[in-house]
């Protein structure tokens, strides 16, 4: 009894410590690594007592911890939190499995979970070094499905161990270049390494996160992305982004969890608590109004993967989730959607003339 209240304790501050834009921009912002109070006020354009108070939920909620020195105090991201997406390259040198969802325990061997299982073909495994198909912490395979052309530059954002950006680059050729864009040092290391068991000289590996990407403007035929997006805390500036790095004509083509219709709040908040690659996922209708914000047109989302009330029930055996409550109210609300979008060949959201727009 204790240890349940307990948990639900945590779990309430957790809810109310991700349930406000101001905390979420403070977590995308120490991601980056310490910051003193003072440089957030100052990159937030707010108050520091307002940031100070918002920095305390986040503390108390486990997600960040501070220091002092002399008058300033300086705040990052708790070290467990910041290295749990890089745990998941240690456990693919390891040769473990683990699931992106769910309480993130190693998966018995052959056992799939319903998101991140059966993504890849045997063909496409058997091309690329076992770690990059171990790290992958996908929910589709983008480069199934995406128009690859030969000579093209294709950017991968959150390209983890690496494997969606050495199918590329096979398809894009020795005149073409693939980058991968991650923001964990384990991940980049392990994408290396598989990127030199492959052979592969037309690929390299960034380090940033995806709300900043470090290429020039007009500079990629082709992003692809697997099971990331819906883990920013600022997906339109995202999608800005992308937008700005592809050519006129460029094509966005991303795997990513998406929900159909309404749930309720109180249930998806309970099920993104215990599965990470669920969290933030967007109801269907407003990613693609997102998209179209951003300048986007021909947006659309096939469904990959329709996520039943059995498949639930597997996802999170083994938690504390009342599954007779939730599985029949999920059941085909959460997809594997591939998006699809293309930036216009005339960018007219940047004319500056009364005449060049006519």
């Amino acid at each position: 009894m204790v240890a349940s209240a307990l948990s639900t304790k945590k779990a309430v501050a957790l809810f109310h410590a991700l349930s406000d834009e101001t905390r979420l921009a403070l977590l995308d912002r120490l991601k980056d690594g310490e910051q003193c109070v003072c440089e957030l006020t100052d990159a937030m354009n707010a108050a520091q007592s307002r940031l100070s108070f918002h920095l305390k939920v986040l503390k108390d909620a486990g997600l960040v911890e501070d220091r002092r020195e002399g008058r300033w105090m300086y705040y990052s991201l708790k070290a467990e939190i910041k290295s749990r997406y890089g745990q998941a390259a240690l456990q693919a040198q390891k040769q473990e499995r683990r699931s992106c969802c769910g309480t993130g325990t190693v998966l018995q061997a052959g056992q799939l979970d319903p998101i991140t299982g059966n993504l890849y073909s045997d063909h496409e495994a058997a091309t690329l070094p076992h770690d990059a198909v171990a790290a992958s912490l996908g929910c589709g395979n983008p480069t199934a499905l995406a128009q690859i052309a030969p000579g093209e530059t294709v950017l991968d954002l959150g390209s983890g161990g690496g494997i969606d950006v050495l199918l590329s680059a096979r398809r894009v050729g020795s005149t073409g270049k693939v980058y991968g864009l991650d923001m964990t040092d384990e991940m980049l290391d392990l994408a290396r390494a598989n990127q030199a068991k492959a052979g592969m000289t037309n690929v390299e590996f960034l380090k940033g996160n995806i709300e900043h990407i470090p290429l020039p403007d007009n500079s990629v035929d082709l992003i692809i992305s697997n099971c990331v997006i819906n883990l920013s805390p600022d997906k339109d500036l995202v999608l800005a982004e992308a937008f700005r790095v592809l050519k006129p004509g460029g094509r966005f083509a991303v795997s990513d969890i998406v929900v159909r219709g309404e749930i309720p709040q109180e249930i998806q908040r309970n099920i993104e608590l215990w599965a990470g690659c669920v969290a933030g996922a967007l109801e269907e209708q407003e990613y693609i109004a997102k998209l179209e914000r951003a300048g986007f047109e021909r947006v659309s989302i096939e469904p990959t993967r329709v996520y039943t009330a059995e498949d639930a029930r597997d996802l999170f055996e083994g938690t504390d989730l009342n599954l007779d409550a939730i599985a029949p109210v999920v059941d085909g609300k959460f997809i594997s959607g591939f998006v699809r979008a293309t930036k216009p060949e005339t960018n007219q959201a940047t004319c500056c003339s009364v005449t060049c727009c006519s």
